[in-house]
């Protein structure tokens, strides 16, 4: 069953429910007014018989069908039951007529207690019938043993009207439950439009595996929130399939030269035996230098396929020990000498650790690799200036390399992207790329510049220090 038509049986149900409770409460009222009008009509009718009057109501041509002298019927006119009955009970049990009435009422035990009893305001209830119909019978105490009189009431009207309430009730619960059925069907439509286009949606992109959908997101309500989610998220998927296959694409083409030079050399090495010494040497030295390259591309690839920084933990992270322990490692690893400078406070920042020591560690490397002066390279952490927000901070790498030529500093953090000058020089033009990306989902920021007297600083800031919800890469 569809969402629009639970929720109008849900609709239908709760009418009945609300209906029937409503009609349940009117229904008990009705019956125990009339009850209540009943007991009262015969106490007072009670009490005038145990004065020596006649109520209204006993005896009389009125109560009595036409041309009936028989004082024995207790039938009305048309053959209904009388609307009241009465008598007289001695406190030896024996009954007797009054007021033209026969007599002829049921008297039981209780009852001849209550006639033997010396108080005169004692009384009791209780349901007869008499000749086939529904009666209410008082039996009430005459005083000083004297006996009882009895007063019986027929309930013929009161169930007639319970019965014509009750067929009402149903009627007026069916016309409800229609109704409700009715706006709920209309309501559940309305409410479930969206819903339906936005299923529509989610299964032709299952079907066809498109992400160009068009999907409903207007409103501000669940549901247009809803839309408004699974568009975004489309979106994202879209752009995330597109740098996934520009990825490929890409390290295709960057895995392709490496490979080239590889299968070149093992060629090479298949006439070892006719290759002076010095070419064999030196055709062994490319391999492991197009090897080694390979790795390192390979590395690179797997770090921004899995992206598995966001499985990382954000905690406290000193920036300058950061420096210290990247410039430590790479001291060891290059011979070159590389000098940091970290406030005397410390700076602090909130992140992910590995990713920043990675981000930091790329931004050697490169300087590193295009520095081939072998001057210092000096790595720098201080904070920011205003524009960066309160607590920002920011760190720079400089080098005394060819630069960063003007035509490149907006793209030399895009992936794969190397410029013209550097070409010929070892790299997979990713390094920059992961700093990018590890600081964007920081909330910071990249930059590039010319260094005075030639060469680059290239780095990063971080704005407060801190991870930004919602700012991670596509």
């Amino acid at each position: 069953m569809t969402l629009g038509g639970r929720l109008t049986l849900w609709f239908a149900a709760v009418a009945v429910a609300v209906s029937a409770v409503i009609g349940g409460l009117s229904y008990t009222a009705t019956d125990h007014s009339l009850d209540d009008q009943t007991r009262l009509t015969l106490l007072d009718a009670a009490g005038t018989l145990a004065s020596g009057d006649v109520p209204d109501g006993l005896g009389g041509p009125g109560d009595r069908p036409d041309g009936d002298q028989d004082g024995d019927d207790r039938s009305g006119a048309g053959g209904r039951p009388r609307l009241l009955l009465a008598q007289l009970v001695a406190a030896d049990g024996t009954t007797s007529g009054v007021a033209g009435h026969p007599g002829g009422l049921p008297v039981d035990a209780a009852d001849g207690a209550v006639a033997t009893s010396v108080t005169d305001h004692e009384v009791r209830f209780r349901s007869v019938t008499v000749d086939g119909a529904p009666y209410l019978l008082l039996t009430r105490s005459r005083g000083r043993g004297l006996g009882a009189v009895q007063v019986a009431r027929s309930q013929a009207d009161h169930i007639a009207v319970l019965a014509r309430l009750a067929g009402r009730i149903v009627i007026l619960a069916l016309l409800v439950s229609l109704a409700a059925a009715v706006a709920g069907r209309f309501l559940a439509r309305a409410l479930t439009r969206r819903l339906v286009r936005l299923t529509a949606a989610a299964e032709q992109v299952a079907a066809t595996g498109r992400l160009d959908v068009g999907v409903p997101a207007h409103g501000r309500d669940e549901v247009g929130r809803l839309g408004a989610a699974f568009d975004d998220m489309l979106a994202r998927l879209a752009r995330a399939r597109d740098d996934q296959q520009r990825l490929v694409q890409n390290a295709g083409h960057e895995l392709r030269t490496p490979l080239t030079s590889i299968r070149t050399n093992i060629s090479l090495l298949r006439r070892a035996a006719e290759l002076p010494a010095e070419e064999r040497s030196a055709v062994l030295d490319d391999l492991t230098g197009e090897t080694r390259e390979l790795t390192d591309l390979v590395n690179e690839l797997v770090e921004l396929a899995t992206d598995r920084r966001a499985s990382e933990l954000e905690v406290d992270v000193d920036l300058g020990a950061v420096a210290d322990r990247v410039a430590e490692r790479a001291r060891r690893r290059s011979g070159r000498e590389i000098t940091v400078e970290v406030p005397a406070t410390g700076v602090v920042v909130r992140g992910r650790a590995h990713g920043l020591e990675r981000a930091v560690t790329n931004l050697v490397d490169n300087a590193l690799k295009f520095d081939a002066g072998g001057g210092p390279v000096e790595v720098v952490v201080r904070p920011a200036d205003a524009a960066g927000g309160a607590g920002a901070v920011r760190l720079e790498v400089r080098d005394r390399g060819p630069g960063v030529p003007a035509e490149d500093v907006e793209r030399i953090f895009d992936r794969f992207h190397r410029a013209t000058e550097v070409r010929s020089l070892p790299g997979s033009g990713l390094g920059l790329a992961i700093v990018r990306d590890v600081v964007t989902e920081h909330g910071g920021s990249v930059f590039a510049t010319a260094r005075d007297g030639g060469g680059a600083v290239i780095g990063f800031t971080l704005r407060g220090g801190g991870l930004q919800p919602g700012s991670y890469p596509d």
